[in-house]
């Protein structure tokens, strides 16, 4: 009976894998010096694939289901083997099981800020955080380019190349969309989106599927961020030059106020921010008085309007080398400043 025992261990009958949620992508069925029964039981359950391997050599591929390993469900290594339709001895063959099922929450981020080429600021040095989920999709292409002959190959194990990857297509998603990166840094969706389009044809070599990708978190250097803030800010007011004096001047103040009222520093550069701002609205208010006293004095007396009186040249001036400072920092595009100019320079005629 002992005899018939160790003879029976030598022959395998029923191949299956019960995963164990460790995080396993690819198992190797155990064989150590045993051969597979024909006609033996073989079992994959869904999110499952089993591929067997001949000599090295991939041979036939088996989804979620119930199979009766015979010559005609084994077509591929039935013709590697040489076999005949009526092979019936058991047989040595590689069976590994892969998991297809998805691989959620997977970090990404840069652990030191990176440099992107942007074709607003040239070059912008940024961190960015988030996560990404994946799956085998092609198991032969895995086990050929990734897992190999590996009793058992896990998410840890892919971990820091798929991490790379995120990494090093980082500035060529920001470069393929064709967008600039403040539009991108302030729409987190549109920014997973570009990377995600650049990611998946690097996933796909090898054998697996990126199912979806987030950006949680871009972090800025601080002066291109208060850029972004004014941009944004400006987005509020849109053209108007009152509010845009108005915007500025509430900007100026909180600076103002942390410098203590001295005359140098932060606060020296608030008061000339502000006193800017201020003379701004100063010329809008005194051409709008002279307009108004001018025609209300010509309909009285009968006669054409007098020119706006209070306006002078080196004010204008002054208001359009502020403006033009605004524009060095990105703050006003080409078009509003030329807008702008326009608008004080009418003043002057």
């Amino acid at each position: 009976m002992a005899l018939m025992d160790f003879i029976r261990k030598q022959f395998i009958d029923i191949i299956q894998w019960t995963e164990t949620g460790d995080g396993t992508l690819a198992w190797r069925f155990p064989m150590a010096e045993m051969e597979i029964q024909n006609g033996a039981s073989l079992t994959v359950r869904e999110s499952q694939v089993a591929v067997f391997v001949n000599e090295g050599q991939v041979a036939d591929v088996f989804g979620p289901g119930m199979y009766k390993l015979t010559t005609q469900t084994l077509p591929v290594l039935t013709y590697l083997k040489n076999w005949d339709k009526l092979f019936e001895s058991p047989f040595k063959s590689d069976v590994y099981f892969f998991s297809t099922r998805q691989q959620l929450d997977q970090k990404w981020g840069t652990p030191q800020p990176i440099t992107i080429r942007d074709k607003d600021f040239g070059a912008v040095r940024l961190r960015a955080f988030g996560n990404y989920a994946f799956r085998i999709s092609d198991p032969k292409a895995f086990h050929t380019n990734i897992s190999g002959t590996r009793d058992i190959y896990s998410v840890a194990d892919l971990d820091g190349q798929l991490r790379g990857l995120v990494l090093q297509n980082i500035s060529n998603a920001i470069a393929g969309s064709g967008l600039p990166f403040l539009d991108l840094a302030a729409n987190q969706i549109m920014f997973a989106d570009a990377l995600a389009k650049q990611l998946q044809p690097e996933f796909e070599k090898l054998g697996i599927q990126l199912e979806s990708l987030t950006v949680q978190s871009v972090s800025l250097p601080e002066e291109l961020q208060k850029i972004l803030d004014q941009k944004i800010g400006m987005g509020m007011v849109g053209n108007d030059m009152g509010k845009f004096m108005q915007y500025q001047t509430a900007q100026a103040i909180p600076r103002f106020a942390e410098g203590g009222g001295g005359g140098s520093g932060i606060a020296g550069d608030a008061m000339g921010l502000g006193a800017g701002v201020a003379l701004g609205q100063v010329l809008a208010q005194n051409l709008q008085a002279g307009l108004q006293g001018g025609a209300n004095s010509a309909a009285a007396a009968g006669t054409a309007p007098a020119a706006p009186v209070g306006v002078k040249p080196e004010d204008v001036m002054a208001t359009l080398e502020k403006l033009g400072e605004l524009k060095s920092k990105g703050i006003l595009t080409q078009e509003e400043f030329d807008a702008k100019k326009a608008e004080l320079l009418k003043k002057l005629v």
